[in-house]
């Protein structure tokens, strides 16, 4: 029963965001999708999530371990400091360091988590940036 109260109060919190996002108007965009798009295409993706659940709820719910509870704790503040830190650090920097430390906390390498932070950060900027036309903030690394 709870996950279908947290998918309704969810829902609401979907319809609160795609009606905001339908009334947005921005005069001007450098995005080629406007700054409409992503929020619109997320809030209607976990709209979906909740009207799955909705239908079609859990039976057995289990609660995870306090242990389980802390990592995701930590998680959420690791992505709080992620965004607060993303326009001053950038996308490559800040995106290889919140990897590098969700990494160790799921138990993963410091190399490894080093490796597939810079992958993630590097080409994830090029992506966005070169290929789809999105800029992202360079933050400490802005170049001129």
């Amino acid at each position: 029963m709870s996950d279908r109260i947290f998918s309704i109060i969810w829902l609401g919190v979907c319809a609160l965001i795609i009606f905001q996002m339908w009334n947005l108007y921005i005069p001007f965009t450098y995005e080629p999708v406007g700054a409409k798009a992503f929020p619109l295409l997320l809030a209607g993706l976990m709209a979906l999530c909740c009207f799955v659940l909705i239908i079609n709820p859990a039976h057995n719910i289990h609660w995870p371990k306090p242990p389980l509870l802390g990592k995701g704790a930590i998680l959420i503040g690791v992505l709080l400091g992620y965004s607060s830190m993303f326009e001053i650090l950038g996308f490559p920097l800040s995106t290889t360091v919140m990897i590098l430390i969700v990494s160790r906390i799921f138990g993963g390498r410091w190399v490894n988590g080093l490796i597939a932070g810079l992958v993630a950060g590097v080409f994830g900027y090029l992506f966005f940036d070169r290929l789809l036309g999105v800029s992202l903030p360079l933050g400490l690394m802005q170049y001129g």
